[in-house]
């Protein structure tokens, strides 16, 4: 019933070329009904920077009729809708514009968002680690020796890629941001770049060959196993060795044998049990006799002091008992007068 011919539906239309916005597109439509606007913060170091481009940024998105703001107080910027707008999409593209130079990408390579087949991507790899020596490891495996394994990386997906604290933007194509995506959060699972790397550069001399177009290509890819390392085996402490007996360690006493060497084992029940609790008792006069020595500390009198006078001489200190009969008996005294 639905799977009836189209006519205007034919092989030359390509379903996804993206047509660029003319100017009679621009006059063929009217302006917005609302003002729609988009804004973000950006890191205190960026300020300098965004001072000297921002006449640059005003120029460029006042062409596609965007107006924007830089607000150095609240360290934000913004960009919004005006009359001169035409394009519908545009507004968008003026957020990716503002997000990426917040994330430390240069203007001559943001300036690119703006086009029709640029789009932008930004991979947020703080949260996918959590120990930070690890996370740090990482990201500088991203990036290789000398910047090599990210060159690697823009070449194979024409990408422009930046890795920056704790996200890494990226600049380009749909199929060249999902690839660079895919590289990305493997490095940051513990895959190393380097065989998303070699996938890449044997897909691209694949996609040369017309006969395989139509093909799988799964058998020319390389499989690669995830293989965890092997941990060292600590080595245990070299600990001599006890020279070799032949004979059998000799065997340890009985009880029985202890008690008939001293002969106690002939001795009666009631003289056993005696014996026991004279043990118990002088164990028990020996204890009570240490706490009394510790408690007898506490309530001895500490040695008294000599006083010094004016004059130089030392006189011995009164003894308490001595001082409270000498305040009797001067009170007795002034009762009577």
């Amino acid at each position: 019933m639905y799977r009836r011919d189209k006519p205007w539906d034919n092989d030359s239309i390509d379903h996804w070329k993206i047509d660029q916005w003319t100017e009679d597109d621009a006059k063929a439509s009217s302006h917005f009904l609302e003002e729609s606007s988009f804004a973000t913060l950006f890191p205190q170091y960026r300020e300098k920077y965004l001072r000297e481009i921002w006449s640059e940024v005003t120029r460029t998105l006042d062409k596609s009729g965007i107006a924007c703001e830089l607000d150095c107080v609240e360290g934000s910027m913004m960009v919004k809708t005006t009359r001169k707008t035409r394009d519908p999409f545009i507004i968008f593209k003026a957020r990716d514009l503002i997000k990426l130079l917040s994330r430390s990408v240069q203007l001559p390579q943001a300036v690119r968002v703006l086009e029709d087949t640029v789009y932008c991507d930004v991979v947020k790899i703080g949260g996918m680690v959590r120990n930070k020596e690890r996370f740090v490891k990482r990201r500088q495996r991203l990036l290789g020796p000398n910047g090599s394994t990210l060159k690697a990386i823009e070449l194979l997906t024409e990408c422009y890629v930046l890795v920056q604290g704790r996200t890494v933007s990226i600049v380009g194509e749909h199929k060249g941001l999902k690839a660079a995506r895919k590289i990305v959060e493997d490095c940051m699972h513990n895959i190393h770049p380097i065989y998303n790397i070699k996938e890449l550069m044997i897909k691209r001399e694949l996609a040369k060959d017309e006969t395989l177009k139509g093909e799988n290509w799964d058998r020319f890819l390389p499989q690669f196993k995830q293989r965890a390392a092997k941990k060292k085996k600590k080595q245990a402490a070299a600990t001599k060795k006890p020279s070799y007996n032949p004979f059998p360690p000799e065997q340890m006493p009985r009880k029985i044998d202890e008690q008939l060497e001293s002969g106690e084992y002939f001795l009666s029940q009631d003289t056993k049990k005696r014996k026991k609790d004279d043990e118990t008792a002088l164990k028990q006069e020996q204890s009570a006799v240490k706490q009394a020595k510790k408690r007898r500390k506490a309530f001895k009198q500490p040695a008294e002091l000599p006083v010094a006078t004016s004059g130089g001489m030392e006189v011995p200190q009164e003894k308490v008992g001595d001082l409270a009969e000498r305040v009797k008996k001067r009170g007795k005294k002034l009762k009577k007068k």
